[in-house]
């Protein structure tokens, strides 16, 4: 199994950037073809954030965060990152990392990934 642990969170003025970690171990019997950062507000589902395919260079992004957030990744060292700039109050929820094999048009989808990591907080004060 993959294991996926996230890192990075805190607290920001509205404006302000972080910068999240997700570091992967272990390995999968088939690799995941994506990596993907989900987030979750209270009260609400978890929501797609952006994602990557490993197999090429190609960015997904949600429409509220594209043009502000980047993800990235450090194959080395296992990690994939999502830079996080202008961050405004509705950025606040619980961000998780994901690994998967999405199909291209469920790759927005929730359910479309197997591994998880346990989320780290972002809050963005007003």
């Amino acid at each position: 199994q993959v294991q996926l642990v996230e890192s990075g969170g805190g607290l920001v003025q509205a404006g302000g950037s972080l910068r999240l970690s997700c570091v992967a171990s272990g390995r999968a019997s088939n690799t995941p073809t994506a990596m993907a950062w989900f987030r979750q507000a209270p009260g609400n589902e978890h929501q797609f954030v952006a994602a990557s395919r490993w197999s090429s260079n190609v960015e997904y992004y949600a429409d509220s965060v594209k043009g502000r957030f980047a993800i990235s990744r450090d194959n080395a060292k296992n990690t994939v990152y999502l830079q996080m700039n202008s961050l405004k109050a509705e950025d606040t929820a619980v961000y998780y990392c994901a690994a998967g094999s999405p199909i291209l048009s469920s790759l927005r989808r929730y359910s479309a990934y197997t591994y998880w990591g346990q989320g780290t907080q972002v809050t963005v004060s007003s």
